[in-house]
C-alpha cells in the first residue's frame, strides 16, 4: 500500500511530466553550440510551457552552470510560474554542510531566484556520509532556500538512510531522481520504484528516452553523434524489435510516436519523466505523451519486449 505524499511534497505528485535541461549549455556530450543554439533552446522552452509543462529540472554542473543561467533567464522573461529543481554535486573536496548551502546560494544567483522548489543531492558520492548532507538539506529548508529536498541516483539502502535522516528533522524526502526507461528497468526489478511509492517519495525518471535511442530516430547505420554514438553503438541493432513494437502501438493509438509511447510507459509505471528538449520540435513531441494512457495489455507487451531485447546475449 502506498503512503500518501506529505503536504509539502504533494505538488510533485500532481506533475505528470517535466523538462530536463542536461543538454542546455553542454558542449561535451550534447554538442551545444554546434547541433543547436540558444534560440533553439528558447523555442523548446516556449513550446514546452505552452503545452503545460510547469516543472524544469537543472543542476549546477549542467553546462558548468550555463543551464541554470539559461533556465533562470527564460523563466524571468516569460513571467510564468514554473517549478524549479536543481542539484548539488558532492565533489570530494566539498566536506561540510556549509559547502552545500554555499553551492545552493550560487545556484540561486545563477537562476536569479530566492528559492527553488526542489533541491537534490546529485550523487551519493563519498567521503561525506549521506546523513551529513541530509542535515545540510534540512538547514536549507529552514533558511527558506528551498521548498523541498530530494536525492538523485540513490539506491534503496541509500535512499532509506536519507529518508530516516530527514525524518529526524520532520522533513519528508520529496524525490529520488534515477535513470529509468524501457531500456533500463533496474529500479522496477530491484524494488526501488515500489519502495518510493510505499514511502510517498516521487520517483523522477531521467533519460526516459535513453538519450534519443527510444525516439526511433537512430539506427545501426545512423547512430547518434559524438560520445552518444560510441556509447550506444552496440545495442542499436538489438533494440529494433522494441522500436517496431512501439511504432505499431503508436499507430493503433492514432499516430503516437515511439518517443511518446516511451514517455507514456514511464507515466503508466507511476514515475515522473523529465525528457530533455533542445528545440521546439522535440518539446512538442514530448508534450504529445500527455493526456492519454497506454492500456494494461500494451504496457505488458512493452515490458515483455523490453526484457527480450535487454537481456544479455
Amino acid at each position: 500500500m502506498s503512503t500518501p505524499p506529505a503536504e509539502e511534497t504533494r505538488f510533485l505528485h500532481a506533475i505528470e511530466m517535466g523538462l530536463g535541461t542536461w543538454a542546455w549549455g553542454d558542449r561535451i556530450l550534447w554538442n551545444y553550440g554546434r547541433g543547436y543554439s540558444d534560440e533553439d533552446i528558447r523555442a523548446a522552452f516556449e513550446v514546452a510551457t505552452q503545452e503545460g509543462i510547469r516543472f524544469i529540472d537543472t543542476a549546477e554542473v549542467y553546462g558548468q552552470g550555463k543551464s541554470e543561467r539559461m533556465v533562470g533567464k527564460l523563466i524571468r522573461e516569460s513571467g510564468q510560474a514554473i517549478l524549479i529543481a536543481t542539484k548539488f554535486m558532492p565533489f570530494p573536496w566539498r566536506l561540510s554542510r556549509k559547502s552545500l548551502l554555499r553551492a545552493l546560494r550560487h545556484s540561486l544567483e545563477r537562476l536569479g531566484m530566492e528559492r527553488v522548489d526542489l533541491y537534490q543531492i546529485h550523487w551519493p558520492f563519498p567521503p561525506v556520509p549521506i546523513e551529513t548532507w541530509m542535515d545540510a538539506l534540512a538547514e536549507a529548508v529552514a533558511a527558506g532556500l528551498t521548498r523541498t529536498v530530494g536525492v538523485s541516483n540513490y539506491n534503496q539502502t541509500q535512499m532509506m538512510r536519507a529518508y530516516s535522516a530527514l525524518a529526524r528533522h520532520d522533513i519528508p524526502l520529496a524525490s529520488n531522481q534515477v535513470k529509468y526507461s524501457l531500456l533500463d528497468r533496474k529500479i522496477e526489478k530491484n524494488g526501488l520504484l515500489a519502495r518510493c511509492k510505499e514511502l510517498g517519495v516521487r520517483l523522477i525518471a531521467y533519460s526516459p528516452l535513453e538519450m534519443g535511442l527510444l525516439t526511433g530516430k537512430y539506427t545501426p547505420e545512423n547512430p547518434p553523434p559524438g560520445l552518444r554514438g560510441r556509447r550506444y553503438a552496440g545495442i542499436l541493432a538489438n533494440i529494433q524489435p522494441l522500436l517496431r513494437l512501439m511504432t505499431e502501438i503508436g499507430q493503433d493509438l492514432g499516430g503516437k510516436s515511439p518517443a511518446q509511447i516511451a514517455l507514456n510507459w514511464v507515466i503508466c509505471k507511476g514515475a515522473l519523466p523529465i525528457p530533455g528538449a533542445k528545440n521546439a520540435r522535440q518539446a512538442a513531441q514530448n508534450a504529445g505523451a500527455l493526456g492519454w494512457r497506454l492500456s494494461e495489455d500494451q504496457v505488458a507487451a512493452l515490458d515483455e519486449m523490453s526484457d527480450r531485447v535487454t537481456q544479455p546475449s
